[in-house]
Formats: structure tokens, C-alpha cells, sequence
């Protein structure tokens, strides 16, 4: 039974990142508009993601356990493409993307390094998931931002606190799982909210 709910959990979640941020890309561009979207939310998640991802490559952490992160990566990454084309400042996304690329390699430099990044991996992650709502409270508007990718989101980190306690029980992953939960509901929640007066402007 504890196989089957684990194989459940790996495979449910890759096919849900597989499609994770679509919703919210057909959004942006059915909006034609980046407005609602937090570019520093987008950056500092981006950050989060990397961090977790090189952190789980270099302790060789079972593959299944974190397969989706590169889907996520290249979904976030062409996510803030858009974001900066109709921000209309396309050409500032080379200097973000020289940082993240060396960011890879820095961090393997040293294990004291890596940990000390996935300790601040959550504090990344979590920043990421306020300032979104800041966004979101000040605009008071959601319509190009998807209540679904939020949603999904909750439902892979729930789905990651099963596989994390029934693998490896990490308490540093745990610990940013259980966080990033809430949050993901939290976000899904503020979104939900202030969609009604953008479909009553319509």
C-alpha cells in the first residue's frame, strides 16, 4: 500500500508540473497583460526552485522526488519571458539569466554552501509567495494571474510533505513543503477573491 501511494504521489505530481504554469500562461496572454503578476515573486521563485533543485542533485536524493523541478524551471522561465515582453523590457532578462546560470555552479562549490542555500531556500520561497500577495493587495486585481496554477501548486506540495515523509524525512525539505503549502493556499485564496470585481469590470 506505502509503494502505491508513493508511486501515486511521484507520477500525480510530475504530470501536474508538467502542465503546472499553462494556466497561468494562457492567462498573461488571453490578458494580453503582465498586470497582477509580481515580477519579484516570479524572480525570488525561480531562485527557490534552483536552490532546491541543486541541492537534491548533489546529496543524489532519489530522482522521482524532485523530477519536476526542472519542468518547473523552464515553465518559470518562460513565464518571465512573457512577463518582460509585455512589461516591455525584454532585453533586462539576460542579466537575471547570467546570475542564475552561474548560480548553478557556485553552488556545488562547497557543501557549506549548498546547505547553508537550502537553509534560505524556504526563506526565498516564502518571500516569492509575499510578494505576490502584496501585489495582489495592492492591485486589488487578478486577471491575469490563475487561481488554478496556485491551486496545483498546493495540491504537488502536499503530495511532496507524503513522498519527502516516506523517503527520505528530510526535515529541511519538510519543513519547506509544509510552508509552502500553506502559502500556495493562501495565494489561491487572495486570487479567488478579488476575481469577482475583475469579472464584474468586464
Amino acid at each position: 500500500m506505502e509503494a502505491g501511494l508513493l508511486w501515486f504521489c511521484n507520477w500525480s505530481t510530475l504530470a501536474v508540473c508538467a502542465a503546472l504554469k499553462l494556466p497561468q500562461i494562457y492567462a498573461q496572454l488571453a490578458a494580453r497583460s503582465a498586470r497582477g503578476i509580481s515580477l519579484p515573486s516570479l524572480l525570488l521563485e525561480l531562485a527557490g526552485f534552483l536552490v532546491f533543485f541543486r541541492y537534491q542533485c548533489y546529496y543524489g536524493n532519489p530522482l522521482l522526488t524532485y523530477l519536476e523541478y526542472p519542468i518547473l524551471i523552464a515553465q518559470d522561465i518562460l513565464l518571465l519571458l512573457f512577463v518582460f515582453h509585455f512589461n516591455g523590457n525584454v532585453k533586462q532578462a539576460l542579466p537575471y539569466a547570467a546570475v542564475f546560470v552561474s548560480s548553478w555552479f557556485v553552488l556545488s562549490l562547497q557543501k557549506w554552501i549548498i546547505d547553508l542555500a537550502m537553509n534560505l531556500c524556504t526563506v526565498i520561497s516564502a518571500a516569492s509567495k509575499f510578494a505576490q500577495l502584496q501585489h495582489l493587495w495592492k492591485l486589488k486585481d487578478s486577471e491575469a494571474v490563475s487561481a488554478l496554477t496556485w491551486g496545483l501548486s498546493a495540491y504537488t506540495c502536499a503530495t511532496r510533505i507524503i513522498t519527502t515523509l516516506m523517503t527520505t524525512n528530510d526535515l529541511t525539505i519538510l519543513t519547506r513543503f509544509v510552508i509552502m503549502l500553506a502559502l500556495n493556499i493562501w495565494v489561491t485564496a487572495t486570487v479567488l477573491h478579488y476575481r469577482k470585481p475583475a469579472t464584474k469590470a468586464e
